[in-house]
């Protein structure tokens, strides 16, 4: 067989050009197709990671709030009021963690900036809860142990107030800018801080947006 006549025919040339670019068609649309997958995948998960965000610095703020609200109706003085004899407060029996406990298995997508704060928060919700239940179990039989342990509870409540605020304030930057307005945040947030020394005077953040 005459291999250069062969590559010469008009026919084997058309038929080898129309598998050329037929195959380069059907590569170039592989690689596209996979290329938009990726991108609406990576859409998908952002869209989802703010979501998650959305959901936990709402549900963070609405206990900071009645954290709030409890600080200035004078918590603190119910301690002059705690005796052994016949008065500790009724502590409530409040969920404010449904949100965290149902994303759990997602909390590993948010930003690293994001998950220390959220954590440390939700960590603190789980100490408290296991400390209001110990004051309840020996709130009658043992009032002197309980009454020590509501002032545990209530510089917890603060601590608590304090670590919801920092979340707060890392997942509203996070949303509205990502890491560049995080890092911003902080660095406000460190010279308030640093002023503050400088003043003597105590720095009382708020859970108002405005704030935030």
């Amino acid at each position: 067989m005459d291999w250069q006549l062969l590559l010469l025919n008009d026919r084997v040339i058309a038929s080898l050009v129309t598998a050329l670019v037929g195959g380069g068609v059907v590569a170039a649309g592989w690689f596209w197709t996979h290329a938009l997958s990726r991108r609406r995948d990576k859409l998908l998960r952002v869209e989802r990671i703010n979501d998650i965000q959305r959901a936990l610095l709402a549900e963070i703020r609405a206990h900071v709030v009645a954290l709030e609200g409890q600080r200035d109706a004078g918590g603190l003085q119910t301690l002059s009021q705690i005796t052994d004899d016949d008065y500790l407060p009724i502590l409530p029996h409040d969920a404010n963690d449904r949100i965290f406990r149902a994303i759990v298995e997602e909390v590993h997508m948010l930003p690293e900036w994001a998950i220390d704060p959220v954590v440390r928060y939700y960590r603190l919700l789980a100490v408290r809860a296991a400390l209001a239940q110990d004051i309840r179990s020996n709130a009658k039989d043992y009032p002197r142990r309980a009454a020590d342990m509501f002032r545990d509870y209530l510089t917890l409540n603060e601590e608590t107030l304090e670590t919801g605020l920092d979340a707060m304030e890392v997942l509203t930057a996070s949303l509205k800018g990502g890491a560049s307005e995080v890092a911003a945040m902080l660095t406000r947030r460190r010279r308030e801080v640093e002023g503050d020394l400088v003043a003597d005077t105590p720095n009382r953040r708020s859970s108002d947006p405005r704030d935030l």
